[in-house]
């Protein structure tokens, strides 16, 4: 409550950041797979990426192949990460299409459509669609388990 009341926020989530052995391989996944864009970054004095969404660098890839760091096999402690997303139908034949597997559910309750789907480097993606936005269609099963119980 107090940081609030003395005019501070911590705001919206900005990005994350992915390290990968992978960089080509997930830069694909975000880019053929995702429909995020590669754009500016700075010059670090590392290798590495960033992913737009509508003009924003949503996604921070750093490339440690030239490092003795492991890779990780998931995102580790944060289990996954949501976008709030548009295209429900669109989505679902663009992953059929590229081979990817993926779960889509509807969250109890039916104003809420999801898609989860595994980037190369086991970072789970949620996509969340708005249900009266989406056109035609048809629903996914309505689903009363987590995801976070897998």
């Amino acid at each position: 409550m107090g940081a609030q009341r003395m005019g501070m926020s911590v705001g919206v989530l900005d990005h994350f950041n992915i390290r990968t052995r992978k960089l080509a391989d997930t830069v694909r996944f975000y880019e053929d797979v995702l429909g995020l864009e590669k754009g500016a970054r700075p010059n670090f004095a590392f290798p590495g990426a960033w992913m737009y969404s509508e003009g924003k660098a949503v996604v921070h890839l750093v490339d440690i192949s030239a490092t003795d760091e492991p890779q990780k096999p998931d995102s580790g402690v944060v289990h996954h990460v949501a976008f709030v997303s548009q295209g429900f139908d669109g989505m679902k034949q663009r992953l059929k299409s590229k081979g990817m597997p993926f779960d889509a559910r509807q969250v109890p309750g039916g104003d809420l459509w999801q898609i989860f789907v595994n980037d190369p480097n086991g970072v789970m993606i949620e996509l969340n669609y708005e249900a009266a936005k989406e056109q035609g269609g048809g629903a996914p099963a309505e689903r009363h388990d987590d995801v976070g119980a897998r």
